[in-house]
């Protein structure tokens, strides 16, 4: 798997692409949970699909400067639009520059409106022999069915924290920080690399599992607390960020980066730290899960932590507790804001520690 030599996790799915590249199909969706390493795969199989074996047209098709790879991302942030998508009718007809092949990129496939999708139906149904799409998204029902329906379906998961640090160590990561920043990155391997080298990545889970000990009935505590929390990402933030500016100054060195490119890792942070704060949550809920599990004689995932720390509430109120941790993840995904999200879930858990 020599084009995606560079990556952590996804073995499978890369070797079949792969073979894809042999004999590529018109239209791909590559669909999985957010923030597991779908639209790098995907940016890396694209540049592939235009650059060939040629080492200066993969580079230049992975920096966003190759003129056969076109990024489609969401006008104003929010959305692609109808009249995106006619330009897209209207590019795809024309034969590459450079390449033998011009892809077309939807990072973000889910943001297309009805129109935009409508639009852009036809092309995919009779496209020309030398236009390859590549669509991004969580699911296949954030996609009209017509359009899902004319992809050949790629499926990515989560990678198994194993997997994760045995990538890092291969890449020369220190043991231990490797599988500390596999356990934070909740199985996306993006998130596990650039956390990789950030010595504060053990602290950030210290604060979150500290929480079942500190919370109280009082609001002025659950909001001290969940400002706690958020202020504990802000270092892993800034390792995403460095690691952004590596790729700029490697594959920008004039400073030249297309408005795409900086725009696509502007929603990156905001994706990281949509990350982090669920990687939060979800170790928290393991800390109520090892409570109910050590109470029934059953092991425990945090085998770091004293014994004695998960005695201090019910079974019941610890799958409760659970309940309500995975709760606030959903509702951080409906946008609630977070820092009242946390401080209600916090005030929550101190009523029933």
């Amino acid at each position: 798997m020599t084009r995606f030599a560079d990556l952590v996790g996804h073995g499978g799915v890369l070797k079949l692409l792969e073979s894809e590249l042999e004999s590529p199909a018109q239209a791909y969706l590559f669909v999985g949970p957010s923030n597991v390493g779908k639209a790098s795969v995907a940016r890396r199989f694209a540049a592939a699909l235009v650059g060939g074996e040629v080492v200066d047209a993969v580079r230049r098709a992975k920096a966003g400067s190759h003129p056969d790879l076109v990024l489609i991302a969401p006008e104003g942030r929010s959305s692609i639009t109808v009249d995106q998508a006619r330009s897209v009718v209207a590019a795809a007809v024309r034969s590459p520059l450079e390449a033998d092949r011009k892809v077309f990129l939807f990072e973000e496939a889910s943001t297309l409106t009805d129109e935009a999708a409508n639009a852009l139906l036809k092309t995919l149904e009779e496209p020309i022999a030398s236009t390859t799409f590549v669509l991004v998204a969580e699911s296949e029902d954030d996609l009209p069915a017509t359009i899902a329906s004319r992809c050949r379906t790629i499926v990515f998961g989560r990678v198994p924290e194993a997997d994760i640090a045995a990538g890092l160590i291969e890449f020369g990561i220190d043991s231990d920080r490797a599988l500390e920043a596999a356990r934070i990155s909740g199985g996306r391997p993006g998130l596990a690399v650039a956390l990789a080298k950030e010595p504060r990545v053990a602290a950030f889970r210290d604060t979150w599992l500290s929480v079942p000990e500190r919370v109280t009935d009082h609001p002025g505590d659950a909001y001290r607390l969940a400002a706690e929390v958020m202020e504990a990402t802000e270092p892993l933030l800034e390792a995403v960020k460095r690691r952004q500016e590596s790729e700029l100054a490697r594959d920008h060195p004039n400073g030249d980066a297309p408005k795409a490119v900086i725009e696509r890792q502007e929603r990156e942070i905001g994706r990281a730290s949509d990350a982090l704060f669920v990687t939060g949550l979800e170790l928290l809920a393991t800390f109520y899960r090892d409570t109910a599990s050590a109470q029934l004689g059953a092991p425990v995932q945090n085998t770091d932590i004293e014994v004695a720390a998960f005695t201090r509430v019910t079974i019941e109120n610890a799958v409760q507790n659970a309940s309500r941790v995975l709760d606030t993840i959903e509702a951080l995904n409906a946008n609630q804001r977070p820092g009242l999200a946390l401080a209600a879930l916090f005030l929550d858990l101190g009523v029933y520690a």
